[in-house]
Order: C-alpha cells, then structure tokens, then sequence
C-alpha cells in the first residue's frame, strides 16, 4: 500500500476546535467577557470567535448533558506565569485537578472548564 503524498509543501495551515455549546450567551460571556476572546462570526446556532492566533467555533447543542461532555482543546500559550496570575487575581475559576504545575512531558500547564464542560488546558515549553 503507498501512502498519500502531497507535492505541495504546508498545505495543512490550522486547527480549529469546534466545541459543543448549550447556551450561547453563556459561552459569550465566559469566554468574551472572561478570557478577553472577540467575536468573529454569529450565525445563530454557530458562534466564532479568536483571541490572538486562536480561534474557536462553538455548535448549538442545547440537549447537552454537561456531565457526559468530553470536550477538550489543549491551547499553546506564551507568558503561561502572567495569564494564569491574572485569572486567579479576576476570579476566574480553575479546574479543582488543574492548576499550574510543571508536567512531566516537559509543559508547564493549567485548565479551565467552561459552561458546557468543555475542558480548556493551557500549556507552554516548561524551558521557555
């Protein structure tokens, strides 16, 4: 069997996670209000929206049950020390098993749950 071999080079540009979300205004506020993200695109059942080089799609799924929700994205970040300062210093709750440590794969990292239990981890190089 030959693998697939594309001739151009960086043809894959990005990832966008495309989460779950059960109320739209509360998936605005937490992460607009609360993480500093601006609005891209609202089209009704389907909300964009960037922070940086990050974007994020969100799809309506009002049935959602929080509890059965495995959501996750893993967010590179720069300045891991200032940002994580800076959501305990505004209130901004940290997952109970998530606070800043340094990992054993080499990632200082942190987590957040949204709204809808979508698990937010951030993380950077543990040498920068």
């Amino acid at each position: 069997m030959q693998l697939y071999s594309p001739t151009q080079k960086d043809m894959l540009t990005a990832i966008i996670p495309k989460l779950p979300m059960r109320d739209k205004t509360a998936t605005k506020a937490f992460y607009l209000q609360q993480l500093g993200f601006s609005e891209i695109a609202d089209y009704g059942d389907y909300l964009l929206i960037k922070k940086d080089h990050i974007e994020i799609h969100f799809f309506a799924f009002a049935e959602l049950d929080p509890t059965q929700n495995y959501g996750q994205i893993y967010l590179r970040t720069q300045h891991i020390d200032d940002f994580y300062q800076w959501l305990l210093e505004h209130n901004i709750p940290i997952h109970p098993n998530g606070h800043l440590e340094t990992k054993p794969w080499g990632q200082q990292e942190f987590s957040l749950l949204d709204p809808d239990n979508n698990l937010l981890t951030f993380g950077q190089d543990a040498s920068s």
